[in-house]
C-alpha cells in the first residue's frame, strides 16, 4: 500500500506562487502514475497534472502557463509548481498514487487564492 505525505498549501495574494510537494512511501519504479487533482468546495475533484514521463507532465487547461508538475525519482517525491495563482485556484489539492489499477490519495493540502 503507497502512502503519500503532502505539504506545501497556504494563503497567498492571487498572483502570487506555491510549491507543493508529495512524497510516496515507496519508489516510483513501483508506481505506474502519479498525478495532483484539487476539489473546490461544492465540485467535483478534478484532474491538475500528471506526470506522463521524466521531465514530461500533462495539464489542464485552466492552469497551463501557470502550474508545472516535476518528479524527483530519487526522492520518490512529485511536486507541483503553481505561479500566477488565481482565486479559482482555491481548493484542497490532493496526490495521487496509481499502482496495478489500485488508487491511492494525500490527505490533501489547502491552497487559499485571495483577491
Amino acid at each position: 500500500q503507497v502512502q503519500l505525505v503532502e505539504s506545501g498549501g497556504g494563503h497567498v495574494q492571487a498572483g502570487g506562487s506555491l510549491t507543493l510537494s508529495c512524497t510516496a512511501s515507496e519508489s516510483f519504479f513501483t508506481i505506474d502514475g502519479m498525478s495532483w487533482y484539487r476539489q473546490a468546495p461544492g465540485k467535483a475533484r478534478e484532474l491538475v497534472a500528471v506526470v506522463v514521463g521524466p521531465g514530461r507532465g500533462n495539464l489542464d487547461d485552466s492552469v497551463k502557463g501557470r502550474f508545472t508538475i516535476a518528479a524527483d525519482s530519487a526522492k520518490n517525491t512529485v511536486y507541483l509548481q503553481m505561479a500566477n495563482l488565481k482565486p479559482e485556484d482555491t481548493a484542497v489539492y490532493y496526490c495521487n498514487a496509481r499502482q496495478r489499477l489500485q488508487d491511492y490519495w494525500g490527505q490533501g493540502t489547502q491552497v487559499t487564492v485571495s483577491s
